[in-house]
């Protein structure tokens, strides 16, 4: 039973990455852009036949490589795990997609707008439960914690960096590909700005609660937009 506490972590970090994937759903399904870490499989996803959520699965598997890389011998075997969560998240987003969020399709701009920032709610209450659930890394926190300890900068200055290079190359894919600029908008930077704060903010309600639920812990959150 003294596992317990660490399989209940586990079990609410799952709870929060599904979460996670209906915020997703949501700002994706708002049609103005989508979260800046699920920018480049979006826009591939509109060029070729296979969905978001797949190739939210192979850019994961992308940036597990990369963290490999950058940290290499200090990279630490139990963040492996990143390749099941990450499969996970992409067939939760595929779920959401087709069969939560499918009836989302608003035309006017107001309702988009509406529709986007419901979606960074929600997308930031997942993100908060998988950090307060302080088991693992998600694949893009992971490279921006890679980043951090490579180059001594400050976590949020890495964390805008690898945001705004994930935004950048999305918009160059969109170029090479469509000739002009699809799914990347103003919903993108607008999640890339508040989702964190948001997160931080229910984090703080959190950690309470999780204190009671589990063994005491601690987490300093430099909150995303993981998935």
């Amino acid at each position: 039973m003294r596992h317990m506490p660490l399989i209940k972590r586990y079990l609410y970090f799952i709870i929060g990455l599904f979460i996670n994937s209906l915020g997703v759903a949501f700002i994706t399904n708002a049609r103005l852009g989508t979260s800046p870490i699920s920018s480049i499989p979006y826009v591939l996803s509109l060029k070729y036949p296979i969905t978001l959520g797949g190739f939210t699965i192979l850019f994961s598997l992308l940036l597990v490589a990369l963290q490999i890389v950058l940290l290499r011998k200090r990279y630490q075997p139990i963040q492996l795990l990143q390749i099941p969560v990450s499969v996970m998240f992409g067939y939760f987003i595929d779920f959401s997609m087709k069969y939560l969020i499918f009836w989302l399709n608003p035309q006017q701009y107001l309702m988009k707008l509406i529709s986007l920032l419901v979606g960074c709610l929600i997308l930031a209450f997942g993100v908060s439960m998988e950090f307060t659930a302080n088991v693992i890394m998600l694949p893009g926190e992971g490279v921006a914690t890679a980043l951090h300890q490579i180059t001594g900068k400050e976590a949020g200055i890495v964390k805008i960096f690898v945001d705004v290079s994930m935004m950048a190359s999305a918009v160059i894919l969109s170029l090479v590909l469509f000739r002009g600029v699809n799914g990347v908008r103003e919903g993108t930077v607008i999640s890339a700005i508040i989702v964190g704060y948001i997160a931080r903010q229910f984090c703080r309600l959190l950690n309470p609660i999780m204190e009671k639920w589990f063994y005491p812990i601690s987490v300093s959150v430099e909150a995303d937009s993981e998935n």
